[in-house]
């Protein structure tokens, strides 16, 4: 926006400058794991909104940042929501098959042992704490992607657009779609998408409508925690039958 520079140059430098982020956030963060990882991670968020919200000269603060330029490729410019939708699921698709083959991967192999037992895992003598940290940028990189396609897209944002509740929705997601399964988080991400919308349907008193719809929503969510915590799509495990 400030340096002018074209819409794929930006698209680099926000992966770059996200994974770089990443990168330093994890080196604090990986010195907890599980839940508490997670509660730390939301932890850095706030410190980063507030940050955000200051940070005047660089984000605009509270105002936000105007007059985004849609994307352009060779003097087009992506303008119509059709042609824009387009490219979100070219640039959607093009990141799944990159973590697909990220998983499928020595690389990815690793990552399955240290989530099932990273003593056994440091005792083979792999880098947990390296792995680790390059899936934090890896992980910032592609969100990254997604943050810079949706500022093109409304070409405005402000620090209210990345609040704790967008992280809470990008988790549920994992949790409604299934967890280490990523056609699992493509279907969460198109259910959750979709069912607030399908909740306008549904015929409710005017001025009770929109706290109804968030009270369904939730239930919904607590209801798959309680009731099938493995999501739509669980993860795929090998099961091996022994003969007596």
């Amino acid at each position: 926006l400030k340096l002018g520079w074209p819409f794929v140059v930006g698209l680099a430098a926000a992966v770059l400058v996200a994974a770089a982020g990443s990168g330093l956030l994890a080196v604090p963060a990986l010195r907890v794991s599980g839940d508490y990882l997670v509660i730390a991670s939301l932890g850095f968020q706030v410190i980063i909104f507030n940050v955000f919200m200051n940070w005047e000269s660089i984000t605009g603060g509270p105002a936000g940042l105007p007059g985004i330029p849609r994307p352009g490729f060779l003097g087009w410019t992506v303008e119509s929501p059709l042609a824009y939708a387009v490219l979100s699921c070219v640039m959607a698709a093009a990141a799944y098959v990159f973590v697909r083959r990220l998983v499928g991967s020595p690389f990815g192999r690793v990552l399955r042992a240290i989530r099932e037992d990273e003593v056994v895992t440091q005792a083979l003598g792999k880098n947990v704490t390296g792995v680790k940290v390059v899936v934090f940028m890896v992980s910032g990189g592609v969100a990254a992607t997604a943050g810079s396609l949706f500022a093109h897209y409304t070409t405005y944002i402000n620090p209210y657009f990345f609040t704790l509740e967008e992280s809470i929705l990008i988790l549920s997601v994992v949790i409604v779609g299934g967890a280490g399964n990523l056609t699992g988080s493509i279907v969460g991400a198109v259910l959750l998408t979709l069912l607030p919308q399908a909740l306008r349907l549904v015929e409710l008193p005017e001025a009770l409508a929109a706290n109804l719809r968030q009270i369904i929503y939730a239930a919904l969510l607590a209801g798959f925690m309680f009731f099938r915590p493995q999501g739509i799509l669980p993860e795929r495990t090998l099961t091996l039958a022994v003969k007596d």
